[in-house]
């Protein structure tokens, strides 16, 4: 029983984990469209840290 909510809760943090990562790939692509040099380095930043 406890390995089966191991195992859960990993992937649920893998899933959380590619959530986030697929939210800043796209901020950051909105902010490349609209030239936003601050929010472009922010979300790098971001990104560097996941």
């Amino acid at each position: 029983m406890n390995q089966g909510r191991l195992q859960a809760a990993r992937k649920a943090r893998e899933a959380h984990r590619e959530n986030i990562q697929k939210s800043l790939e796209h901020r950051l692509q909105v902010a490349r469209v609209k030239g936003d040099e601050q929010l472009i380095r922010q979300l790098e930043a971001e990104m560097k840290y996941y």
